[in-house]
């Protein structure tokens, strides 16, 4: 087992390597200068159309609904841990790096949702779409969408499930003293109870519990921020400066050159939002809605509240404070930032986002391996996922996962390549119903 362990963790840091990185980011780029800017001139657009509803439209969920469930698979760990390990690694200069990987990642989660509306099919189960079905579909790559699928399921046992429980568990007992049997079993009766209605039950669940954890972080986070005012102008200046110029050690931190800013910055990014990667087309694809260019919108809004929102707000409780430079490790570096400021009070609050955040990923990717699992085997499948995917999470909860999390690691980075693969050779398609929205639109406001 070990030796296995090694393997999938030396694999891991291949797939995840620079050439990785960089063709998440270029594509983001490349697809952004196609787009001219779309992310950045049709925001204000897209933002509204989230509360839009298409009730006549084909569809199982709202626009809403398959935002919030994209949103619980991502806002996790990567936006408290994730930032941690960015800064402690990469310095202040790399949460600009992440605000690129963001920005341009936009462009990204737009092309993965337009096309997953655009090829989507209808089930007996529901919509089924992602990118397995535009890959084999519109690239006319089936084998390609096959892999796509098996790297989906396993990564959805890994990243969105074990590691997930995991680490509830472990916040959990460390700072309340619950034993993780305890959390595990809690975690499968709500897991089953959620997982039961299918994507309509997942769908009202994460409507309900992502906007009250995002705002109640958000609050939290605003409360040090504000407290802490005089300290943001120089937290800024710090990101911005170490973007472009390395940072000395100093105290106990280490130092870090501007190579590293990037890495980890557009890294740790990348694991947040997960644009690229082709988890949250699954959900898109769901949305009740009478054209791809719509979904697609409101999918992208996705990223900027999950990078730009929620990831910058961690960041800059973690710069206005000081513990960041006396070498805290990441693990419990967002929470002792905020416990400089609010005390145990702040630490109550990281572990109950933690657990909050752990859970709502759960959720958001039990929708995508019974997906992954649909696509392999058809619908008759999906009750044994269900089955198979609440018990695990009582393994998760109290087991050693060493292996689990490198193996996490290396499904997600696998998920991408086909996934990159799909949307630049159907680069065009998303071109063509973009340029054709937006120029009815264009009509409709004029007339």
């Amino acid at each position: 087992m070990e030796l296995l362990s090694e393997w999938v963790s030396t694999l891991s840091g291949w797939v995840w390597g620079p050439p990785m990185l960089i063709l998440l980011v270029g594509t983001g780029v490349y697809l952004t200068i196609i787009l001219k800017g779309l992310q950045f001139r049709a925001l204000a657009h897209a933002l509204r159309l989230v509360f839009e509803k298409d009730d006549n439209a084909k569809g199982d969920i709202s626009h809403f609904a398959a935002l919030t469930t994209a949103l619980a698979a991502t806002v996790g760990i990567g936006n408290i841990v994730g930032v941690a390990t960015a800064i402690t690694l990469g310095g202040p200069g790399a949460v600009f790096w992440m605000w690129i990987t963001g920005l341009v990642g936009m462009a990204t989660k737009y092309a993965e949702a337009l096309l997953a509306v655009r090829y989507r099919e209808q089930g007996d189960n529901g919509m089924r779409g992602g990118p397995m079905y535009y890959i084999a579909k519109g690239a006319g790559l089936p084998w390609l969408g096959v892999l796509f699928a098996i790297f989906t399921a396993g990564a959805a046992f890994g990243i969105g499930n074990m590691t997930q429980a995991n680490s509830a568990a472990a916040v959990l007992d460390e700072v309340f003293g619950i034993a993780s049997w305890v959390t595990g079993g809690i975690l499968m009766i709500l897991t089953a109870l959620v997982l039961i209605g299918g994507i309509r039950s997942i769908g009202r669940f994460t409507s309900m519990l992502v906007p009250f954890m995002i705002v109640a972080y958000l609050g939290a986070a605003l409360v040090v921020i504000i407290l802490n005012i005089n300290e943001v102008p120089d937290a800024f200046g710090l990101i911005f400066w170490h973007a472009f110029n390395p940072i000395a050690a100093g105290g106990g931190f280490a130092g870090a050159a501007v190579a590293a800013a990037i890495r980890y910055g557009v890294a740790r990014g990348v694991f947040s939002n997960e644009s690229g990667l082709g988890s949250a087309p699954i959900a898109a694809a769901a949305a009740r809605t009478d054209d791809p260019v719509k979904q697609a919108l409101v999918s992208m809004t996705q990223t900027f509240i999950d990078t730009l929102v929620v990831c910058t707000a961690t960041a800059l409780v973690i710069l206005t404070a000081d513990v960041w430079q006396q070498g805290v490790s990441a693990g419990i570096l967002t929470s002792m930032s905020f416990a400089e400021t609010l005390g145990n009070t702040g630490t109550l609050i990281v572990a109950v986002a933690t657990a909050l955040f752990a859970f709502s990923t759960l959720i958001g990717w039990s929708y995508y391996g019974e997906k992954a699992i649909e696509y392999l085997f058809n619908e008759r499948a999906i009750i044994a996922f269900r089955i198979v995917f609440v018990a695990m999470v009582m393994v998760g909860a109290t087991r050693e996962l060493s292996f689990v999390w490198n193996f996490s690691d290396l499904m997600n980075g696998l998920m991408a390549i086909p996934n990159l693969i799909g949307i630049l050779l159907l680069s065009k398609v998303v071109k063509q119903e973009s340029q054709r929205y937006f120029s009815a639109r264009l009509e409709t406001k004029q007339a």
